[in-house]
């Protein structure tokens, strides 16, 4: 193929990185009057518009120029070096807030319940985990974490039955079995979508029901910057997946030359690794 011969593949410059900035200066700007109480939601969800007019623009030249052939080799393997680059980053965006969790859990907490200083300052305050902190404990504030063996222990059970279904996709487009691929595809996606849904309903039960909220102090905040953060993430996960899933529909992909497939088959692996994570951490060993 023409895409496996010849020097490295320089694209023709591209007004995209422009389209981008705009949409994010027209993001924070919308933002930025919102948070002041200048309205400009409009402006927010136009900036929001552009981004994705540059993503799909952007996006689809890319794979135009994937599948005309012009990606050899060279750009094949920096594809890969940049995808694990990206993983990695976001391996220390998530070990960044396990750490805090850690820090507050293992040293924070018991400090705090330590010593007649603090007990002067929060008399009465208990250092046990989870605990909404020293201030909102005193002021009475009650809150029940939630449960480890409930819609958590679905969820963990949708995405590692998810990582089998890709990597099944993934043998079947190894062996050249479209099928395979198609099927698999679709059934991480309906686990991908179903795991949203469940994370949605326990988030309006934690409201609703458990008076746990972001207002509930140092666990409430953790949970929910932990299990929300990962919750985007997998919703990015599912686009991808999709993308992924209506391109094997086109055949854009072959035994041969499928990055496209394995870059996002890692993205979803990273994120089921990081939900055993929360799971054991934030659910379990509550």
């Amino acid at each position: 193929m023409a895409s496996q011969t010849g020097g490295y593949y320089l694209p023709a410059p591209s007004h995209w990185p422009i389209v981008g900035s705009v949409a994010l200066a027209l993001m924070a700007l919308g933002a930025t009057f919102m948070m002041n109480g200048l309205g400009g939601g409009w402006v927010l969800w136009l900036g929001l518009a552009v981004l994705a007019l540059m993503l799909f623009g952007w996006f689809g030249t890319v794979i135009g120029e994937s599948v005309s052939g012009k990606h050899n080799k060279q750009v094949d393997q920096s594809f890969r070096w940049g995808m694990s680059w990206f993983i990695f980053s976001e391996v220390m965006f998530f070990g960044a807030f396990f750490g805090a969790l850690f820090y507050m859990r293992v040293l924070a907490v018991p400090w705090l319940g330590s010593g007649d200083t603090m007990e002067q300052l929060w008399r009465g305050y208990t250092a046990t985990w989870p605990t909404a902190g020293p201030g909102l404990a005193a002021d009475g504030y009650k809150f029940t974490p939630m449960g480890a063996w409930g819609i958590p222990a679905i969820n963990t059970l949708l995405l590692l039955t998810s990582g089998a279904t890709v990597t099944w996709a993934h043998w079947g487009l190894k062996k050249s079995k479209r099928g395979q691929l198609i099927l698999g595809l679709f059934l991480t996606v309906a686990l991908g979508l179903s795991f949203l849904g469940l994370q949605a309903y326990e988030y309006v039960h934690a409201y609703r029901e458990l008076g746990l909220t972001l207002g509930a102090g140092a666990y409430g905040a953790t949970f929910f910057m932990l299990t929300g953060f990962h919750g985007f993430h997998v919703t990015v996960g599912t686009l991808m997946l999709i993308v992924i899933l209506g391109r094997s529909i086109k055949g854009h992909f072959t035994a041969e030359h499928h990055f496209g497939f394995e870059g996002v088959a890692w993205y979803w692996h990273f994120v089921d690794v990081v939900w055993l994570g929360l799971f054991i951490f934030v659910y379990w060993l509550v």
